[in-house]
């Protein structure tokens, strides 16, 4: 058996996702004073991770590639400084 969920390139655990819709029925119960079952909270995490997971995602790529980029300067700058 599988234990990884994945949707839109992004893979969850089963853990991560057991988590995910507890966290999803408990916001609903307490923001929303309203029942979700499990599909309910299947569908929401779908639609989150389909939507707003691609984004994150792209986010979170961009962000290690600046910090790449800034550490490439750093050691350049520290090559051309021991440079004689």
């Amino acid at each position: 058996m599988d234990n990884n969920y994945r949707r839109a390139n992004i893979t969850l655990t089963n853990e991560e996702k057991k988590q995910l819709l507890q966290e999803i029925v408990y916001y609903f119960e307490t923001e929303r004073d309203e029942k979700l079952g499990i599909i309910g909270s299947e569908k929401i995490l779908d639609f989150f991770m389909d939507t707003l997971g691609v984004i994150i995602y792209n986010r979170a790529l961009d962000d290690a590639k600046y910090w790449y980029n800034k550490r490439m300067e750093d050691i350049e700058a520290d090559f051309y400084s021991i440079y004689k």
